[in-house]
């Protein structure tokens, strides 16, 4: 077996362990709760006006590949009109506009939430 099959067990460990934790103690405190007389309406997450998670998911997607033909394009313009060089201006446009991309998703949704 070779280094990368450890690697993978490591990985997917410490994956299996957070997840482990996050749930048995979640669990333990609910329980604590319970017990102690608490209302079990505090576990119900309030009826807020949220969007449907799938709306939020096309948004940002759509946002994200947006920034990144965006970020493709304006490349292209530094690299051919202004004489950057490639490997700086491809990498470093992409990057800023598909970050502004998701930017703008995450202000878009609080504002679909509020």
């Amino acid at each position: 077996m070779g280094p990368e099959v450890f690697v993978l067990l490591i990985v997917f460990g410490t994956l299996f362990g957070i997840a482990y934790l996050y749930f048995s103690t979640r669990h333990k405190e609910r329980l604590s709760l319970i017990e102690k007389g608490a209302d079990a309406s505090i576990f119900v997450k309030g009826k807020q006006h949220t969007a449907p998670i799938w709306k939020v998911f096309i948004l940002n997607l759509a946002l994200l590949l947006m920034g990144i033909g965006l970020g493709i394009f304006i490349a292209s313009i530094l690299h051919y009109n202004m004489g950057v060089d490639a490997e700086v201006a491809y990498p470093g446009t992409i990057f800023l506009m598909a970050g502004i991309g998701l930017f703008s998703g995450f202000m878009l949704r609080k504002k679909l939430v509020e």
